[in-house]
C-alpha cells in the first residue's frame, strides 16, 4: 500500500525539467514508451509506477522503477523528467520546482531522502542516517515531516537535520498537519487499536478513539483542518482484506464509522459496529489503497486483484454518506485528486496504466499505458 497524500492545491509553473520526448495517451506505440522512461526497468523485469502527484489538474508527476515523468497538458503530452537506477516510493513536491522524494537503490534496500530545487532534472541526495523513512511530508520548504514504521520526525531546514518526536509506545502510523497538531495510531496487542491526538509537538497525547480488532496489521490518517479520517485494517486472507473506516468533522470528539469491511478470506472489519456501508471500492473483497482528503471531501482508492478492478470511493459529507463508484480493469492503485472531482489513478501494477477522471469517478480517461 502506497503512502497517504493530501492535494497540495497549489498553482503550478510549467515543468521546468527535462522534456526530452513527449508520449500520446493510452495507446503509445512501444517505442515511444521506451524513449519516455528507459529501456530498462530498475529492479524488476516491467516499468511499474509507485506515485503519483499533481499540483493542478493539468500539471503534474508520476514515477517508478527507474523513471519519472512528468506533464503540463492534463496528460495528453508526457515528458521524461528522470531515467536511471532510482526506485521511487513516493513524490512530495510543494510546487512546482521544489520537491522532495524517498527512492530506493535496490529493490529490497532503505528508502533514501532526494530533493530537487529544479523539477526533477537535478536529483541531491540528503543523509537520513539510520531513520528508515516510509513516508515523508513537506508544509514548505523549511517545514517538514519524516515517517518511519515506528517513529516520527521533524525537520526545521528542508531535511537537513532531523529531530525525534515522542509518540505513544507501538505508534503504527502518525500525521502531523503542523508541528504541534498530529495523530498517531497505536497498536494494542490482544485488543486492536487506539488513536491519540496532540496539540503540543508531542509532549502530551490524549486518547480520542479505541477500536477493538481481532487482527491489527496497521492503518492510515488523513487530517484537513478539524477533519480526521482513520482506516484500520483487519484480517487478510483469500486475496481479501477486512477493514474500516472512521471520520470525524470535531478533531476526535466525535466519531462515525463511514466503511465497515467484512471479508470471507479476512474476518470481520475492526469495532462492534456496522457502518454507513458495509463495502469500500473495489468491492467485493477490495484492498483499500491510499486515503486522500482536501477541501472536505475524502476519497478511498480500492482495488480487487482476484476481480482485476480498481476504482475509488468518496465522500463530501464528513462520512455521513458514502459512495463507491463504477470500477475499471486494473490490479493495483494509487490516487492523487486536485479537487472535489478531478482525480489522477495510477494502476501500480506491471499492467502500468494512468487514468483521469473529472466526475468524482464516475467515468476514467487512460491517459497513459507503459505496458503491453
Amino acid at each position: 500500500m502506497k503512502p497517504r497524500k493530501l492535494a497540495k492545491g497549489i498553482t503550478a509553473l510549467a515543468l521546468t525539467a527535462a522534456m526530452t520526448m513527449s508520449v500520446a495517451p493510452a495507446g503509445a506505440a512501444p517505442s515511444s514508451a521506451d524513449d519516455l522512461l528507459g529501456n530498462k526497468p530498475a529492479g524488476s523485469e516491467k516499468f511499474q509506477f509507485s506515485d503519483i502527484q499533481f499540483l493542478t489538474g493539468s500539471t503534474g508527476r508520476a514515477a517508478g522503477n527507474g523513471f519519472m515523468i512528468g506533464t503540463s497538458d492534463s496528460g495528453d503530452e508526457w515528458q521524461s523528467i528522470y531515467k536511471g537506477t532510482w526506485q521511487f516510493t513516493q513524490l512530495d513536491f510543494i510546487n512546482n520546482t521544489t520537491g522532495w522524494m524517498l527512492a530506493k537503490s535496490a529493490e529490497n534496500g532503505p528508502n533514501a531522502l532526494l530533493y530537487t530545487k529544479d523539477g526533477g532534472k537535478t536529483l541531491t541526495k540528503i543523509k537520513t542516517g539510520s531513520m528508515n523513512l516510509e513516508r515523508i511530508d513537506f508544509k514548505n520548504e523549511n517545514i517538514g515531516f519524516g515517517y518511519s514504521k515506528a517513529f516520527t520526525y521533524s525537520t526545521t531546514d528542508g531535511g537537513q537535520t532531523w529531530t525525534k518526536m515522542k509518540t505513544p509506545a507501538n505508534t503504527r502510523y502518525a500525521e502531523f498537519s503542523d508541528p504541534k497538531n498530529g495523530y498517531a495510531l497505536e497498536v494494542v496487542p490482544g485488543y486492536g487499536y487506539k488513536i491519540h491526538k496532540t496539540s503540543n509537538g508531542g509532549k502530551n497525547w490524549s486518547s480520542v478513539l479505541s477500536v477493538p480488532s481481532k487482527e491489527i496489521s496497521g492503518g492510515e490518517i488523513a487530517v484537513e483542518g478539524h477533519q480526521v479520517w482513520v482506516r484500520l485494517n483487519g484480517g487478510a486472507g483469500m486475496s481479501q482484506q477486512s477493514y474500516a473506516l472512521y471520520s470525524s468533522n470535531n478533531a476526535g470528539k466525535d466519531w462515525t464509522k463511514v466503511i465497515s469491511q467484512d471479508t470471507a478470506g479476512g474476518g470481520n472489519a475492526p469495532g462492534n459496529s456496522s457502518g454507513v456501508v458495509k463495502e469500500g471500492p473495489a468491492s467485493p473483497g477490495g484492498h483499500p489503497s491510499n486515503l486522500s482528503i482536501f477541501g472536505g471531501v475524502a476519497y478511498l482508492g480500492g482495488f480487487s486483484p482476484a476481480g482485476e478492478k480498481i476504482g475509488v470511493g468518496r465522500s463530501d459529507k464528513s462520512g455521513k454518506t458514502w459512495t463507491n463508484m463504477p470500477s475499471i480493469t486494473g490490479i493495483e492503485n494509487d490516487i492523487d485528486f486536485v479537487n472535489g472531482k478531478t482525480v489522477w489513478m495510477a494502476d501500480t501494477s506491471s499492467e502500468g496504466a494512468i487514468y483521469l477522471t473529472k466526475d468524482g469517478g464516475k467515468t476514467w480517461t487512460p491517459k497513459l499505458k507503459i505496458n503491453k
